[in-house]
């Protein structure tokens, strides 16, 4: 199980890895009304400090040096670069050569312009003692759009302001989840409620019990799962390259079909708009034929254009919530024990391989939010607060279950309200430690134990326990 707001390195599926050496380069033109534009660069932190702010940091007249790689001292005359911020293009020589000779001609700020991806250097910290100018790397096409937006005469300066201590992405992560635990379960109610209605006579039960148990989780059905996730992650750390697109189909036709029990449902709920058309045997809707079009198409798109960060996160949580939905009403946890047996087993593997084996590679399905607070890393990378949909599903089928059985027992939704209220309160608690900690956090470690503690004690303060821990073996008939 993915931890939540850990940055993944899935590429593939456009999980960003997050520099730590990133900053950024704060440009402005010497126009009347001055225009000013940030722009992203990378540097190694070990060689050099940049002020935190605007108010620190000095401002340098640019030189526009990229027609040199600045290898040799006579490919420039000092006058050019005396007290300026420079900029010169990559190439054959080291970062530390360019340094040397860009400081020894008088430069103030080197800046190293790549075509290729932007990365830290990596020269020895020693080698730089002698070196008081700042170095950094900035893309080419930056340079070039700089030069289109602000003119020639441009006036930069570095800086590389921290990460906010808290984010509002958690605020909307935290509300995704919540909201998607507390419909799915209550979704689970309803459908546990029409059949309650539908089976009034013993032979009709017994028609729907047999019918429930290919969606029906065991005791040995729930070691199988997590014995199969482990084997999986397993897998995915020694084949994720040929695994990875295994999994972006598998959640392409899991989302789509989710995504249209979903829509279904609501479209049910609509009176007009029936009209149906013969097909073999079966009289089908029109509008379910395009909205099996549409949810495809909705799929489709995801797994085409996945490396969009700046939208494709959002069509990925919206098939995600849909996936995680139709996961928590359909799959039925037959009593409270096999819900502990699940949660208690999830946790231990969640905790494992999140503190103990943090190099695994992570199952890339994931709720993705973009941090909302302006810094160096929202400028170069869009970085995501992330929440595995485990961490919503597993929860989320103790809490359904909770839901199903204050419908069997008329209780009054007691048992619903509070195990989600629980999981409400594990999951401030994640943000809290992880705030703390400044470090991913296996979220299972804190949403186990607040729902299943807070499930147990009202079982016991209402003396329903044994009813409660026995599930279908003491349900009571529905009651009109």
């Amino acid at each position: 199980v993915i931890t939540p707001f850990r940055q993944a390195c899935a590429k593939h599926l456009g999980l960003l890895q997050i520099n730590a050496d990133e900053g950024i380069l704060h440009a402005s033109g010497n126009g009347v009304t001055p225009l000013t534009k940030d722009y992203c660069i990378a540097y190694n932190s070990n060689w050099i400090t940049l002020p935190s702010s605007l108010d620190n940091a000095t401002f340098r007249s640019l030189e526009n040096l990229t027609s040199t790689v600045l290898c040799d001292s006579s490919e420039v005359p000092a006058v050019v670069m005396k007290d300026k911020a420079v900029v010169v293009m990559r190439g054959n020589c080291t970062f530390l050569e360019k340094a040397k000779i860009a400081q020894s001609l008088g430069a103030k700020m080197l800046l190293i312009a790549s075509k290729a991806r932007l990365s830290p250097p990596s020269d020895n910290k020693t080698d730089f003692e002698n070196l008081s100018l700042p170095v950094a790397l900035i893309r080419y096409n930056d340079i070039m759009d700089m030069q289109l937006t602000l003119g020639n005469e441009i006036n930069v300066t570095l800086y590389s302001p921290p990460l906010p201590e808290f984010d509002c992405s958690m605020v909307v992560i935290f509300v995704i989840a919540v909201f998607t635990v507390a419909l799915g379960a209550y979704w689970s109610g309803i459908a546990e409620l029409e059949n309650l209605k539908a089976t009034a006579s013993p032979g009709d039960r017994e028609t729907r019990r047999k019918k429930e148990e290919n969606v029906t989780f065991t005791t040995l059905t729930v070691v199988l799962f997590v014995v199969i996730c482990c084997v999986m992650l397993i897998l995915l750390y020694f084949f994720y390259k040929w695994l990875v697109y295994v999994i972006i189909l598998v959640f392409c036709l899991a989302s789509a079909m989710s995504l249209y029990n979903c829509l279904a449902a609501l479209i049910g709920e609509i009176p007009f708009g029936q009209c149906r058309i013969v097909c073999g045997n079966r009289n089908i809707e029109v509008r379910l034929i395009f909205l099996a079009a549409f949810c495809i198409a909705a799929a489709a798109v995801w797994a085409v254009f996945r490396n969009e960060d700046r939208w494709a996160w959002m069509l990925q949580d919206i098939l995600g919530i849909a996936f995680c939905l139709n996961f928590i009403k359909t799959l039925k946890m037959p009593n409270f024990k096999s819900c502990v047996i699940l949660l208690g087993l999830l946790l231990l593997y969640d905790v494992f391989f999140v503190f103990i084996t943090p190099f695994i590679t992570k199952l890339p399905v994931v709720i993705r939010v973009p941090r909302l607070e302006y810094s160096a890393a929202t400028l170069c990378d869009m970085p995501f607060s992330l929440l595995g949909f485990g961490d919503i599903i597993v929860p989320g089928l103790l809490v359904a279950y909770c839901r199903r059985f204050d419908v069997q027992t008329s209780s009054s939704s007691v048992y619903y309200v509070s195990c989600t209220i629980a999981y409400a309160v594990g999951m401030v608690l994640t943000f809290v430690v992880l705030a703390l900690m400044k470090m991913g956090q296996p979220a299972l470690l804190y949403l186990v134990p607040c729902t299943l503690i807070t499930s147990s004690l009202v079982a016991w303060r209402r003396k329903e326990m044994k009813k409660f821990w026995k599930g279908s073996s003491y349900q009571v008939g529905w009651m009109p």
